[in-house]
């Protein structure tokens, strides 16, 4: 049986005139991976603070694990683990240092379990190391191994890998799947279309509102509308100007050397073909693409 961790219904967060959050609902189960994903400024990290009690709404409700996370705010932070987008580290401790002090703000005494935390997030090499000395990618697990210190049934991680290399967030992404599977629910914000990839269901926002939530394939499925072309032609700039005109075609980009369009669908690659005939061009190749996140958000935001 599936386990609802987060509700939320018809959330909304104003700030005089400006509506941050409108009216946003949705569910996280046990063990989900859910990511937030939107251009910054849309609302994620207001909807997370919410939940987390440190922001009263203007309107609606949201309970975690059950609790009212406005009237039952310390509960909720007893079971809740939260990386926030700038993470307080001491630079002046070390790796271990800083795990037992926050160890205990959460009442984590225990050497065992704040070494046991040490392990879990791959810091055991680095835990003798003045935070001052670390990389991005090291400080981020130092952040996480903070937010994990007391073994919450619940991470918020807001940006999370925001400012390390491609590979530290892979890495970084590899060891939240690892929590998961664990039995650890994540509700996870990026601006990073690639990372939403990672997660079990997505949820895209924009301007305050929430677009969609579901599976990254069913977005795919269901929100674009039509079947992506990847478009090899040249030269590309008369190639984007003969397929801008075509009403069969919904829309057409640059994407490194080619053009990538998304045709009605049951046109095929016919209305590409004749677009680039009638205007003269040498086309290398049309080949079926597949549609991406960024497809998707596009659509929504439309």
């Amino acid at each position: 049986m599936t386990e609802t961790i987060i509700s939320v219904k018809e959330l909304t967060r104003r700030f005089g005139d400006f509506v941050a959050v409108d009216a946003v609902s949705f569910e996280v189960q046990r063990g989900e991976v859910v990511g937030y994903l939107g251009p910054n400024g849309c609302g994620k990290t207001t909807t997370m603070r919410m939940l987390l009690g440190l922001l009263q709404p203007s309107a609606g409700q949201a309970t975690v694990f059950g609790y009212d996370c406005f009237r039952d705010t310390e509960r909720v932070r007893q079971q809740v683990g939260y990386m926030s987008q700038k993470f307080a580290i001491y630079d002046d401790l070390t790796v271990l240092e800083n795990l037992i002090f926050y160890g205990g703000v959460y009442g984590v005494w225990e050497r065992e379990q704040i070494l046991e935390t040490v392990a879990r997030v791959g810091l055991a090499s680095q835990r003798d190391t003045l935070t001052r000395e670390l990389s991005a990618g090291w400080r981020q697990r130092l952040a996480l191994g903070i937010a994990l210190v007391h073994h919450p049934k619940l991470l918020f991680l807001d940006e999370p890998t925001s400012g390390v290399d491609p590979i530290a967030r892979r890495a970084f992404w590899d060891l939240i799947h690892e929590l998961a599977e664990g039995g650890v629910t994540v509700l996870v914000t990026t601006h990073y279309m690639d990372e939403a990839e990672y997660c079990g269901r997505v949820g895209m926002m924009r301007a305050g509102k929430l677009l969609a939530m579901d599976t990254p394939a069913r977005l795919k499925e269901t929100v674009v509308p039509g079947e992506v072309w990847e478009v090899m032609v040249s030269p590309l700039e008369a190639g984007l100007q003969a397929l801008h005109a075509n009403d069969g075609i919904l829309r057409i980009g640059l994407a490194g050397d080619h053009l990538r369009a998304i045709v009605r669908h049951g046109l095929g690659e016919k209305p590409i073909r004749q677009a680039l005939q009638t205007a003269g061009l040498n086309t290398a190749g049309i080949v079926r693409g597949e549609a991406s996140l960024e497809d998707v958000f596009i659509s929504l935001a439309k």
